[in-house]
This record gives structure tokens, sequence and C-alpha cells, in this order.
């Protein structure tokens, strides 16, 4: 809760505090008061004719003290429903206000995904032209994939974000790597049945791509990556026929662990919540405490469309956002999110 919200609540507690020991004070006085006005009218009564015209104004002491008790009761009454109502509607203005900052906080998670992602996907289409790999695949003698091999490894050498890049022919054979020394089974490993691969192979022109689900990978040591792939082309031509497919694996765990660790959280928030990104099928593709990679499903109501919030099953306040995009990439249906107990 916002600084603004505790405010308020302590305003509301207070304000019922005061004016409950205010109205306590009142109906004791009230009470004295109808004690003695009853003393007196004992006494009025001793004294006999004497007595009369005391008796009377002990009378109307006592009827004033039944109706000063009567409008006390009422005031008591009304105070706490007010209060009471005051504090609904100061908890709903809150709730929505922080709901949409938890929104906006996802929205910002996922924008960033999409503006790395995006540098990708230039990538691998800027490198699909190079002329080491245009010349590996249209003839991937050894020397020829020896020198796309230290070509790809000095490429790796100044964009630390990936594990590896690949090259594969036509038929899904890896005839190389950037880094066969870390990852010597890449190299003659066969991705014809991946489905990045056979996207990627049928793609129209150079200037499109493909991206697979975020996955672990076995031949980069089991590390879960994201998949860019694009066909390399006869000749590093746009329009050139596909004569193989280059694929590049961000190294995915680091980097979306910076995003969902660095969202800017008030203090105290950040013990009680946690960030997600969901792939489009709301499966957990990183988490700011770490569980649930690729294993949780977490599932989302979107009542409020593309962006929102909620309480969900569990009392937790729901913020979330579908991927935007950026520039030429349209995203992949991801989503930004936030749990956070109440």
């Amino acid at each position: 809760m916002s600084m603004a919200g505790t405010d308020l609540f302590e305003l509301s507690r207070g304000v019922l505090d005061v004016a409950s020991k205010k109205v306590s004070l009142i109906e004791d006085i009230t009470r004295r008061t109808k004690m003695l006005a009853m003393n007196a009218l004992i006494e009025a009564a001793r004294a006999g004719d004497a007595g009369r015209g005391f008796a009377v104004v002990a009378n109307e002491v006592s009827e004033i003290s039944t109706q000063v008790n009567s409008i006390t009761k009422e005031l008591r009454s009304e105070i706490v429903a007010r209060v009471d109502h005051l504090t609904t509607t100061g908890s709903a203005m809150v709730q929505e206000m922080h709901g949409k900052r938890l929104a906006d906080l996802s929205l910002n998670m996922i924008e960033i995904i999409d503006r790395n992602l995006y540098e990708r996907s230039c990538d691998v289409r800027w490198w699909a032209t190079d002329s080491a790999v245009v010349d590996c695949a249209a003839d991937p003698g050894e020397e020829a994939r020896r020198h796309a091999s230290r070509r790809l490894g000095v490429i790796l050498e100044s964009y630390t974000v990936y594990l590896d890049l690949w090259i594969a022919d036509r038929n899904g054979n890896v005839i190389a790597n950037g880094r066969p020394d870390r990852y010597p089974g890449a190299r003659g490993a066969n991705v014809s049945d991946e489905l990045w691969f056979r996207q990627a192979l049928a793609t129209r022109n150079g200037g499109e791509f493909t991206v697979g689900d975020v996955a672990r990978n076995r031949s980069l040591d089991d590390r879960v990556v994201a998949t860019y792939a694009t066909a390399i082309r006869r000749n590093g031509d746009t329009d050139g026929d596909p004569i193989g497919v280059l694929g590049i694996f961000f190294d995915w765990e680091p980097q979306a662990a910076a995003v969902v660790e660095g969202v800017r959280l008030e203090a105290g928030e950040r013990e009680k919540s946690r960030c997600l990104l969901l792939d489009a099928r709301h499966r957990v593709i990183a988490s700011s405490d770490g569980r649930g990679m690729l294993t949780e499903t977490v599932p989302l109501k979107r009542n409020a469309g593309t962006m929102g919030h909620y309480i969900d099953e569990k009392g937790r306040l729901v913020g979330y956002a579908l991927t935007p995009g950026y520039e030429t990439y349209k995203g992949l249906g991801w989503y930004g999110v936030i749990l956070q107990e109440r």
C-alpha cells in the first residue's frame, strides 16, 4: 500500500477513535446527570409541597438527559457508518491506483524485453548475410567451416548475450558453430525436427526471421535459451534461394533475471511481490524469486484487455500487460506480470 493509502486509513481510524472517546464521555455525563435527577426527585418527594417546583426541574433534567443519550447513540452509529464508508471507498481508490501502478510496471518489464529481443531479430538477419556464413552454407568444405567458426567466434566476443551461433545446412545438420571448444556437441547435431529451423528455412526473404519458444538446449549444456533463426540465402541476397539456416541462441536466464529483479518497487513491497514474464501459453519464463522456470503456468484473467489488474482467488493483487511489440518486432504474445500479497 502507498504512503497516501496508509495515511488515509490511519486518519479514518483516528477519526473513529477520537469520536468514540468523546461520545463515551458524553454518555457518561448523561448517566451521571440522570442519576442526579433521580436523586433530586426522591428528595423533592420527601419535601412534599415544598419540593414540587424542584421536582418539575428534576423531571425536565431527566428528560433532557434521555434526549441527549438518544442523540449520542445516533451520533455514534452515524460516525461508525460514515468512517466505514470512508474506509471502504478509500480502500477501493487505493487498490485501483496501486493496481494501475503494478500494470504499468508490468508493461515496463515486457517493453524492456521487447526492445532487447528486437535487437536479436536484427542480429540474426544481419549475420546471415556475412560472407563467411554464406560461403560455409554454399560449399561446406572443412576450410569454409573453420573460417565460419572463427568468424562466429569473433562475433560472440563482442555480443556476450549469446551462448552460441550455429550454421545448419538445408538438411538440418549443424556444420559450424562459434564456440566449438565450449560446445563440442553442437557441430554434427541435427536440428531438422526443430520448429525454429523449419520455419526459418521457409521464410520468404531475408527480412523475415523466426523465434523459438524459450527452452532448454541439450547441446548447450541444457541452458535456457531464446532461439532466433533465419535462412542463409545464396550470395547473401535478400531474395536469394535458402541454402541453410543461421540459429542464434540468446542466453535467456541472466538477461531475463535482470529485468524481473530490477522492477522499481516501493520499500517493503519486494518481499511480498513476485515479478514474472510469461510466454503466450502463460508459462513462467522468468521469475524474480527464481521459481517455476518453464514448469509453472500462471492463469490470467484478461477481463480488462491487454493491460489491467484484478484480485485473484488467493487474494493477491495481480497487475499484467501484454507485449506491445517494438518497431518491426511484433512480439510473441508474452506478458509482464506482478503478483503481490495484499
